[in-house]
């Protein structure tokens, strides 16, 4: 009998309805939930969230992935350049960042940072914050799963936001240049 445990990890990529639905994707993930982290307050809403990101709860499965592949995946669906948001979303409440729980985890997200610095994928350095994790609040329930309770809104916003354009674009210039993640 495989024994494995449900592991999780929160990450702050702009919009939570895009991290959320590009994760959702991701091998070994079982579930995303949207929310806020990093602030002091406490259960923020999406009226009054100052201090807070947007941010998901990824839970995984630890036989099938790791918090490293997760952050990698993380890293290829986002604009780990812009210290000012995410594409059209502007503001502290959509900076990047991988919140960590352990020593260990820090130093991973440190070394992947490190190394799309290095690998040169991006003309800019790269401005993803790590920081220590803080208490996670689920955000309103009109926010979960919002790709697939509304497409039609979702992909006119993914869109017009220039996600879609950039994640294409890298991984485009990944393949270009054979520029692998490490194991």
């Amino acid at each position: 009998m495989e024994v494995h445990m449900t592991k999780s990890l929160i990450l702050a990529g702009g919009c939570f309805w895009c991290v959320e639905h590009d994760l959702r994707g991701a091998e070994g993930v079982i579930s995303v939930t949207s929310g806020y982290s990093g602030g002091e307050s406490t259960n923020p809403t999406y009226e009054n969230h100052t201090g807070h990101r947007e941010v998901v709860l990824v839970e995984y499965d630890d036989t099938k992935t790791s918090f490293k592949k997760l952050v990698q995946f993380f890293l290829d669906h986002i604009d780990p350049t812009d210290d000012g948001g995410q594409f059209a979303d502007r503001g502290e409440s959509y900076k990047t960042g991988i919140f960590f729980e352990t020593e260990e985890e820090k130093q991973i997200a440190e070394a992947l940072l490190t190394e799309l610095d290095e690998s040169h994928v991006y003309d800019s350095k790269v401005n993803v914050e790590v920081l220590p994790r803080k208490t996670f609040y689920k955000a309103e329930e009109y926010h979960q799963d919002y790709a697939e309770k509304n497409p039609m809104h979702y992909s006119i916003y993914r869109q017009g936001s220039g996600r879609e354009r950039f994640v294409q674009k890298t991984c485009a210039i990944r393949d270009e240049k054979h520029i692998p993640w490490k194991d």
